[in-house]
């Protein structure tokens, strides 16, 4: 089955055609994230792809439209991968675990995802905002079901999700393409407890271990 393709200005009519446009993705994919925005081309691209530069022009207008578009299927994938790998009818904070460590795992096979989309705020904004702006949203609304469940205490639903989004970007960053080799699980029980239990002592507690 061909995976879905995010909107385009001029989407493909035949499955051919929703193919060709993947395969343009994929080469976009390498060759944003191995050479960046501004040193990559259509015609690195199209090669990569094996398709006409003539193909590229029917599904994009430029090299920029193709990025916004990766951007945005980047984070389509993103959002399918973690919509797998969580159980969303577990209490908050086991799916919060999961969402973490499913992360960490999506970035070790996407670790062009953070040159694209940190990119992506000189390249394109918009995108950029957008971007973080939708998983927003969709962190906000899980967090707050959870807190009307009594799961979780919710003060600032919207500042609580980003923090909490801040988290994942950075933990992904270190142990999804720094320190890939390392495992996750310790790491995200580490995390979870901080996130439960805060940063203040409890009793008979000292300092770091």
């Amino acid at each position: 089955m061909d995976q879905a393709l995010p909107e385009l200005n001029n989407p493909p009519k035949t499955r051919r055609g929703a193919r060709t446009v993947r395969k343009l993705l994929d080469a976009a994919q390498e060759e944003f994230g191995s050479k960046g925005f501004h040193e990559a081309s259509v015609a690195g691209i199209t090669s990569a792809a094996g398709t006409a530069q003539g193909t590229f022009y029917i599904y994009f207008a430029s090299k920029e439209e193709l990025f916004r578009t990766l951007v945005f299927d980047l984070g389509r994938r993103l959002r399918d991968f973690l919509t797998e790998n969580v159980d969303e009818t577990t209490d908050r904070l086991t799916a919060e675990a999961q969402g973490m460590e499913a992360f960490i795992r999506f970035v070790r096979l996407y670790p062009d995802l953070y040159r694209i989309v940190l990119e992506a705020q000189f390249v394109d904004p918009e995108a950029f905002r957008l971007y973080f702006q939708d998983f927003g949203a969709a962190y906000r609304a899980r967090c707050e079901a959870a807190a009307t469940r009594g799961e979780i205490r919710v003060q600032d639903a919207d500042a609580e999700s980003w923090a909490l989004m801040g988290i994942s970007l950075f933990l992904g960053l270190r142990y999804g393409i720094w320190e890939a080799e390392r495992d996750p699980g310790p790491v995200v029980a580490s995390v979870m407890d901080m996130i439960a239990n805060g940063l203040k002592p409890r009793p008979g507690e000292g300092g770091t271990a």
